[in-house]
C-alpha cells in the first residue's frame, strides 16, 4: 500500500512542495482557534471570537479564487509570497494591537483572510508537472487529501503547545511565522519558478465557465455543508455524553475516518472515468452519516464517526482529479480555489443550518442533517451527468518551451483515466 506514497515522496521536489504547502496552511487550518484563544485572553466574548473567525472564514472565500486567477495569470512566486507575507502581517497587527480598536481588529483579521495564499490550488498545479505519470498524480491527489487531515489534527496541537509555553499572542505570531516559512520553500522551489499556466481565453467568469466544474462545485457546496453540520450535531450529543473530552473524541474519529479512507482509495489504480467515481463515493458518503442518528454509547458513536469519515478524502481526491478535467485551459489553479472556497462556504452554511436544527430538535435531528445533504449533493451530480461527461480541460500534456528550457507549461492528461 506504501509503495505508491513512497514512489511520488522519492519524486525529485515532491517531499518539499507536500511538506511546504502543509507548512505554508497551517495560519490557516489554525485560525478559528487562535481567534477564539487569543481573544479570550484579550477579555473578548465568545460572541466576539465567532464574529472575528467568521469574518477571518468570508475574506479567506472570497480571497482563494481571486488570487488563484492572479496565479494563473503571474506565476506562483509572484502571488504565494506577497500575499503569504502580508496575510502575516495582517496577523500581526492584530496580535500586538488586540481588540482596541475595534475596528483596527476586524479589518486586520480580514486582511488576513484575504490574502490567505492559494498553496492548495497551487500544489494540485505543480503535480502534473512534478510527477508527469498520471496515474501518479492521482495518488499524490490522494496523498494530498490525507495530508490535510495531519494538518487539522496537528495545526490545533501546536496552537495549544505555544499556548502553553508562551501565551495566545505567541501562538499567533509563531503559526502565522511558519506559514510564511512555508509558502516561502514552494515560491523558491524550481517546480514553482517554471510553472507556468496554459494558455488561457480571456473571460471575465475564468474557471466558472466550465458547466461540468460548476455542477461539481454545486455538489461539493453540500459535501461541506455534511461536515459542518456533523461539527454543531456532535457538539449537541457530546454535552449530554461527558462534555468537551467526548467531543474531541467524535472529531478524531472523523478525521481517523478520513485519514484510513484517503490511504487505502490513493494506494490503488482505479478503472473507468472519476465522474462516475465519484457518484458512487458521494453514495456511500451519504449512507455512512445516516448511522450517526442511531447516536449510541460514546465508544460505538466514536466508532461510528470513523466510519462516516471513510470516504470523504476519497470524494476529495477523486473530486481534484475531476477539476483538472473540466477547468478551461489555463485557469487550474483558479478552478482549485474555487472548490476550496466552495467547500468552505458549505462547512459554514451547514454549521448556520444545524444550529438552529439542534435547538428546536436536539442531537438526533442534528445527524440528520449531513445525510439529507450528502443525498443532496449525489441528486447534484446524477442531475449534471451529462455535463460532466463532457470534460472541457482536456488536452494532451504539454512541454516546455523549445525556445526557454527553463520555462515549465502547466500539463494537462487526455480526457481518459487511467487511474
Amino acid at each position: 500500500m506504501a509503495a505508491g506514497y513512497l514512489e511520488i515522496l522519492r519524486a525529485r521536489h515532491a517531499a518539499r512542495l507536500l511538506a511546504g504547502t502543509l507548512v505554508g496552511r497551517l495560519p490557516n487550518a489554525t485560525a478559528a482557534i487562535a481567534l477564539v484563544l487569543f481573544v479570550r485572553a484579550e477579555g473578548g466574548t465568545y460572541s466576539l471570537a465567532g464574529v472575528l473567525a467568521a469574518v477571518y472564514g468570508v475574506a479567506n472565500a472570497v480571497g482563494q479564487p481571486v488570487l488563484g486567477r492572479l496565479v494563473d495569470l503571474r506565476g506562483q512566486p509572484r502571488v504565494q509570497l506577497p500575499a503569504a507575507v502580508l496575510s502575516a502581517a495582517s496577523m500581526a497587527v492584530f496580535a500586538f494591537c488586540g481588540l482596541d480598536p475595534l475596528p483596527l481588529a476586524y479589518g486586520a483579521v480580514a486582511a488576513a483572510g484575504l490574502f490567505t495564499p492559494p498553496l492548495e490550488g497551487g500544489l494540485r498545479a505543480l503535480w502534473p508537472l512534478v510527477l508527469r505519470r498520471e496515474e501518479q498524480v492521482h495518488t499524490a491527489y490522494a496523498m494530498d487529501a490525507v495530508a490535510q487531515e495531519v494538518m487539522f489534527t496537528v495545526g490545533p496541537l501546536l496552537v495549544t503547545l505555544c499556548v502553553s509555553v508562551w501565551s495566545e499572542r505567541a501562538a499567533v505570531l509563531v503559526v502565522n511565522a511558519l506559514g510564511v516559512l512555508g509558502a516561502l520553500s514552494v515560491a523558491v522551489s524550481p517546480p514553482s519558478r517554471a510553472w507556468r499556466s496554459a494558455p488561457r481565453a480571456a473571460h471575465w467568469l475564468g474557471a466558472l465557465r466550465s458547466p461540468g466544474l460548476l455542477v461539481l462545485l454545486g455538489a461539493f457546496l453540500f459535501v461541506g455543508m455534511a461536515l459542518g453540520s456533523i461539527t454543531v450535531a456532535s457538539v449537541s450529543y457530546a454535552d449530554g455524553h461527558g462534555g468537551d473530552a467526548v467531543y474531541g473524541w467524535l472529531m478524531a474519529g472523523l478525521g481517523l475516518g478520513a485519514l484510513v479512507g484517503g490511504t487505502v482509495y490513493g494506494a490503488r489504480q482505479w478503472g473507468g472515468v472519476p465522474e462516475r467515481r465519484l457518484r458512487v463515493l458521494v453514495a456511500f458518503l451519504a449512507v455512512c452519516y445516516l448511522p450517526l442518528t442511531l447516536m449510541p454509547g460514546v465508544v460505538a458513536m466514536v466508532s461510528l464517526t470513523v466510519v462516516a469519515g471513510v470516504f470523504l478524502a476519497p470524494c476529495l481526491a477523486c473530486a481534484f482529479v475531476i477539476v483538472d478535467r473540466h477547468a478551461p485551459s489555463g485557469t487550474v489553479t483558479e478552478a482549485f480555489s474555487w472548490l476550496v472556497t466552495t467547500f468552505t462556504v458549505g462547512s459554514s452554511v451547514g454549521t448556520g443550518v444545524a444550529g438552529p436544527v439542534v435547538e428546536a430538535g436536539g442531537a438526533l435531528w442534528g445527524f440528520v442533517v449531513p445525510g439529507a445533504a450528502g443525498a443532496v449533493s449525489l441528486l447534484v451530480l446524477l442531475a449534471g451527468g451529462r455535463v460532466l461527461a463532457l470534460p472541457a480541460g482536456g488536452g494532451v500534456v504539454a512541454s516546455a518551451s523549445e525556445n526557454d528550457p527553463n520555462r515549465a507549461v502547466e500539463p494537462r492528461f487526455s480526457s481518459g483515466d487511467r487511474a
